[in-house]
């Protein structure tokens, strides 16, 4: 058996997952009994596909904009280094459905919209570096298997 290691997704078996999937990837509670909640929102098969960086900047922006429209308390939405998801991060809402439904909403927005909130030398800081046709089809392909979410093992 593989050392524990201190990062919950190096302890996660990759190759037993099949995306995509929404996952909840760890809790933590704070000094005040606060909880925040980790979730591991998995766009591609970890080993076989990844997105493409143009892709995966925009649809962070995207994401990271239009979510906050839909919940109020999201601290975090960041891209996982590997590129083949996101990670979520919501204090004290504990519901696997509001983060399901959060996700869909957000999707939904970032196929209408037309244009990267804050894609410019200003705001970002790697403003050449963004797609939003390629956000947009990440979000499709999302969306279309949306009845998969809630399995995350094959």
């Amino acid at each position: 058996m593989a050392k524990k290691m201190n990062v919950e997704s190096f302890n996660l078996d990759h190759t037993k997952v099949k995306a995509p999937y929404v996952r909840l990837a760890g809790t933590t509670e704070g000094a005040n009994g606060d909880k925040l909640y980790k979730y591991d929102l998995r766009f591609c098969q970890p080993n076989k596909e990844h997105m493409k960086m143009p892709a995966l900047h925009s649809l962070e922006h995207l994401m990271a904009e239009l979510s906050r429209n839909h919940h109020e308390h999201i601290v975090d939405i960041s891209p996982m280094g590997c590129q083949t998801g996101f990670y979520l991060a919501i204090i004290n809402d504990d519901s696997y459905e509001n983060v399901l439904t959060l996700l869909e909403k957000t999707l939904h927005d970032v196929l209408a919209a037309t244009e990267v909130p804050a894609c410019n030398e200003v705001q970002c800081g790697w403003a050449a570096s963004h797609s939003l046709e390629g956000a947009q089809a990440l979000a499709k392909d999302m969306l279309a298997a949306k009845h998969e979410w809630s399995r995350v093992f094959a």
